[in-house]
């Protein structure tokens, strides 16, 4: 079965991206390394040339400890920066004392840079800011180890000062980046959670109003036909119960959502699954076929309104998803079905590898899929979106679907009692 196919296709997602991310990461250091031996080789060939006998071994172990230290620094960065720039600063008294070449040469300036960057771009800000001083100070420290008369800055001092510079930047700029990314991730999910409050406002106002006109029927009812009462109470109860378990959604939506936001547009207030079908056919209106497969109206009735318009919401921001980055592709499904007590609600594309227009993460930045999520998750769903196998994209929704306790329909009402009583 199609949807059932898709479904397996999370565990793939999620193994695939952690294998891609190792394999980068692998790939990374290897180069690094060969970068660092290098650049090892050749200053070890200048000190040789220029300093004669075995002076170039002592700058190029001490390089090669703290360019080693580098290389694993995804391990502990706080420990491995410290290590680094613990040898830095030995190898820099050693050349002061021992009249070595100056340090840190080129190859132990680079793999502090590194170890600098990595710190200020991932450790909190106080040990990050700790570490940039200290390699600051490494770098000023060989002003000590220059072996010139000329005025001026030496010439191994500004190369550390640049490094540590070029460092700092590395690390402080995608930093920076992120922290944006995150503000911005936060306002989508405050604004989607709000956007889904204000919705189960409406479902619970709607509960709480048949409880009040069933209630004021069930006083009548008692007067009349006091066996029906218990009837009566069973259903007020349900319908409060219903009202119940909105109301325990919205209090958790707010409770992580701080202020007032506006939320996105998302749909229909209390969306009809019937409305899919006009929304794909707007799609289709652009030169793309869609399959649509859907439950039976008398199914789709049953649904809690916030589940509804929630899978109206998954459908139409895929949709756009597949209208802005997936130009190539020749057909789309949309499939809605009913499990139990799920609703899994499927949108895919058969758009072949390569041939995407940017980002597939959602609409304008990839905060149209983090909406998705958010408001899935707050209703106890799940959410997928990765590459199919083979060719395309699949967006993967589960949402929780318990059928509700329906209000009554065979009470009269208090007006209808009234006039019986007349």
């Amino acid at each position: 079965m199609f949807t059932e196919g898709a479904r397996n296709l999370g565990p793939v997602f999620t193994e695939g991206a952690v294998a891609g991310g190792r394999v980068r990461r692998w790939a990374a250091d290897a180069g690094l390394g060969a970068v660092f031996a290098v650049v090892l080789a050749f200053w070890a060939s200048l000190i040789a040339d220029s300093w004669g006998g075995g002076y170039w071994r002592f700058d190029c172990a001490a390089g090669a400890a703290v360019c080693a230290i580098a290389l694993f620094r995804r391990r502990d960065r706080a420990w491995a920066a410290v290590a680094g720039l613990a040898v830095a600063a030995t190898a820099v008294l050693a050349a002061r004392f021992a009249d070595l070449p100056a340090e840190p040469g080129p190859g132990m300036a680079l793999g502090l840079a590194v170890l600098v960057a990595a710190a200020v771009r991932r450790l909190p800000v106080r040990t990050a800011c700790g570490v940039a001083a200290g390699g600051l100070a490494v770098a000023v420290g060989s002003l000590l180890t220059a072996h010139t008369s000329a005025a001026g800055v030496p010439s191994v001092t500004a190369m550390n000062v640049a490094a540590w510079a070029a460092a700092v930047v590395a690390g402080l700029s995608p930093r920076l980046l992120d922290a944006r990314r995150r503000a911005v991730a936060e306002a989508v999910r405050q604004a989607e959670r709000l956007a889904l409050a204000r919705e189960l406002h409406d479902v619970v106002a709607h509960h709480v109003t048949g409880i009040v006109v069933q209630a004021q029927a069930a006083r009548l009812v008692a007067r009349r036909s006091p066996e029906k009462a218990g009837d009566a109470l069973g259903q007020i109860e349900a319908a409060g119960s219903d009202a119940l378990a909105a109301m325990r959604r919205v209090v958790g939506l707010l409770r992580v959502a701080e202020g007032e936001a506006g939320g996105p547009d998302a749909g229909p207030g209390v969306a009809e699954p019937g409305r899919l079908g006009d929304l794909v056919g707007r799609f289709e209106a652009g030169g793309r076929p869609v399959r649509l497969r859907l439950p039976r109206e008398e199914e789709t009735a049953m649904w809690p309104p916030e589940v509804a318009s929630t899978v109206y919401r998954v459908v139409q921001e895929s949709l756009t998803n597949i209208a802005r980055h997936a130009p190539r592709a020749r057909e789309v499904t949309v499939s809605v079905e009913r499990d139990r007590d799920v609703v899994v609600v499927e949108v895919a594309d058969d758009a072949p590898p390569g041939s995407q227009a940017g980002s597939r993460g959602g609409s304008r930045g990839g905060y149209g899929l983090l909406g998705m999520r958010e408001r899935v998750e707050a209703l106890g769903g799940t959410l997928r979106a990765g590459p199919r196998p083979g060719s395309g994209w699949s967006v993967l929704a589960t949402l929780p679907a318990p059928p509700p306790a329906t209000l009554p329909t065979a009470l009269p009402s208090p007006r209808q009692e009234s006039r019986r009583d007349a």
